[in-house]
């Protein structure tokens, strides 16, 4: 199975750079085993049955793009250096520090420190695979403090190459459930519902249940191998809890359909599944979807669409296969949709005809 496997040819015209709004008036491509519905979110309960159960991530994305500045000086006096920074993953091995993506990072040294707004400073404590390790000088409650004051939502690259993140993104990148801090990136097919749209799905009888996964940088880096069997992904830290396992087999059991709301979700339960039944769960996962993996919990998907060459067009191939991926996205590309992490919706059903 090869990397251009996972190829296509999208516009530039289609890359969203700001959501729908109101969020549920995004446009939703229901899709099953050979039939396309072109449908909005706002649809949903009408698509969607009694007892089916929608499994949500309710991680809260950190403001974790910081721009900040290094001094140093020497013969010629002191010298400034603009850094952007943004926050990978916090680390284990001591309280405050963090693995980063730094712009320059040759314009650092160990040692140095950068300082940004809000009273915040970072050590530069070592260098590896490209990114930077960082100590910052304030923990717990305090650096969540600090970092909302001089953050900026880490909006997807190929929507920062087009423009910066503002106010409206705090709002615009962060989903209605968002309640444990941790992620750097959002789960975006959860960025399309809104408090009358989820109203509208209790009313119809379709039940939810809420598990974290704190989506890291890891999300958006290229697969570098033409191989895709050789590709690993980076780990993430997620949780079901005793209660949404129960939920979830208490579905499965009265024949409900048990639909992760993105790829996160998805891959969190079916992690929490690899014995064969969901089970509560808690801790990294770095499961990689595929065509040719078997699916233990998920009987269906609403995700965004996906970049070419990406891991998770490669879990959607995986769950209603690679042909039929294609026709899908050449259906959503001839009829406009918009593409990536503030653009339209699909809903894959390969249990229906």
């Amino acid at each position: 199975m090869l990397l251009s496997d996972f190829d296509f040819d999208l516009p530039e015209g289609l890359i969203a750079t700001r959501p729908a709004r109101p969020r549920s008036a995004a446009r939703l491509l229901v899709a099953g085993r050979s039939s396309l519905s072109d449908r909005t979110v706002a649809d949903l309960p009408e698509v969607l049955r009694p007892g089916d159960r929608l499994v949500l991530n309710d991680t809260k994305v950190l403001p974790a793009r910081l721009v900040g500045s290094r001094r140093r000086t020497g013969a010629q006096g002191t010298a400034e250096a603009r850094i952007e920074v943004t926050l990978l993953d916090p680390l284990a091995e001591a309280e405050g520090w963090w693995r980063a993506l730094v712009k320059p990072l040759r314009k650092l040294r160990d040692g140095e420190v950068v300082r940004f707004a809000a009273g915040l400073l970072a050590r530069v404590e070592r260098r590896e695979e490209g990114t930077a390790v960082l100590s910052f000088n304030l923990t717990g409650a305090d650096f969540d403090a600090a970092l909302d004051k001089a953050g900026m939502m880490p909006l997807p690259p190929y929507i920062a190459a087009k423009r910066p993140a503002d106010a409206q993104d705090r709002q615009d990148y962060q989903t209605l459930w968002a309640a444990r801090p941790g992620a750097v990136a959002a789960p975006t097919a959860s960025l399309h519902f809104d408090a009358d749209l989820m109203a509208a799905l209790a009313a119809r009888g379709v039940e939810t249940s809420r598990v974290t996964l704190h989506v890291g940088a890891g999300t958006f880096l290229p697969v570098k191998v033409d191989d895709v069997s050789k590709h690993r992904m980076h780990a993430e830290w997620g949780e079901v809890t005793e209660t949404a396992a129960a939920e979830i087999a208490a579905t499965r059991a009265a024949g409900g359909r048990v639909i992760p709301v993105g790829t996160t979700a998805l891959r969190l339960i079916e992690s929490a599944a690899a014995a064969g039944e969901i089970a509560p769960f808690r801790g990294e996962t770095d499961i990689f979807i595929r065509p040719g993996y078997d699916f233990r919990i998920t009987d269906a998907l609403m995700t965004n669409f996906h970049l070419p060459k990406s891991t998770l067009l490669m879990l959607v191939s995986a769950l209603i296969g690679t042909e039929r991926i294609r026709a899908i996205y050449a259906h959503a590309i001839a009829e406009g949709y918009r593409f990536f992490s503030y653009g339209d919706a699909s809903l894959l059903l390969p249990g229906e005809p």
